[in-house]
């Protein structure tokens, strides 16, 4: 076996560790909300730390694998929505919104740092998948935006209802349907990120390595 398929097959075990283990945190929240969407434990970590110790575009691989398990379980939310909507959901929600979590890689080697441009890349690739979760509420959920802002104990809802309609409406519902998992996960993924480094991130990222795989390898 030559170096170079030595390396590949260290990477697609690391890549199967990885994967396992998000799932798995995935599975521990730390908050659910009723329709869609968790605050868990720290979840979209390995995903993060796979991209920046392996490169982007593995990074992107991996997350659109986890993408897909998430997909599956979490299918039981999709039923009874119609083919169209259903396709756009599990792009944008599902395959799109872990995909970009590859992105956490973005700032290595940019930024000396390893504690900062891990944490800094994982934030960004976290606000990609709010973003992205936005995107499919706006499009295949905003149906139930009036629902949504009309229920007892939502204290701007009234206001936001008087003055606000159609998609406006949608964009706003998603947004803040979203903002209110998505901005915790981030903030706790960026807080591992940052202890990750900070306390173990000579002994996990070998200087050699580190060196020889840019991101995108």
């Amino acid at each position: 076996m030559n170096i170079r398929t030595s390396q590949r097959t260290v990477k697609l075990v690391v890549a199967g560790v990885m994967i396992a283990l998000a799932t798995v945190l995935s599975i521990i929240k730390v908050f659910e909300l009723p329709y869609g969407g968790s605050i868990t434990l720290f979840s979209m970590l390995p995903i993060a730390f796979f991209s920046y110790r392996y490169g982007i575009k593995w990074g992107l691989f991996i997350g659109l694998i986890h993408g897909c398990i998430q997909m599956l379980l979490g299918s039981g939310g999709l039923r009874g929505m119609s083919f169209g909507s259903l396709v756009g959901v599990v792009v944008f929600d599902y395959l799109l919104a872990f995909a970009v979590l590859g992105f956490a890689g973005l700032f290595r080697n940019k930024i000396k740092n390893p504690a900062w441009s891990f944490t800094l890349g994982a934030i960004v690739a976290g606000f990609l998948r709010f973003i992205s979760h936005i995107f499919a509420g706006f499009l295949f959920w905003g149906e139930y935006a009036e629902w949504y802002f009309s229920n007892e104990g939502f204290e701007f809802g009234a206001w936001v209802l008087e003055h606000i309609s159609g998609s406006a409406l949608a964009l706003i519902y998603s947004t803040v349907y979203n903002a209110s998992y998505m901005l915790p996960e981030i903030a706790i993924t960026a807080v591992g990120a940052f202890l990750l480094m900070k306390l173990a991130g000579r002994q996990i990222l070998d200087q050699t390595q580190l060196s020889a795989n840019t991101p995108g390898q």
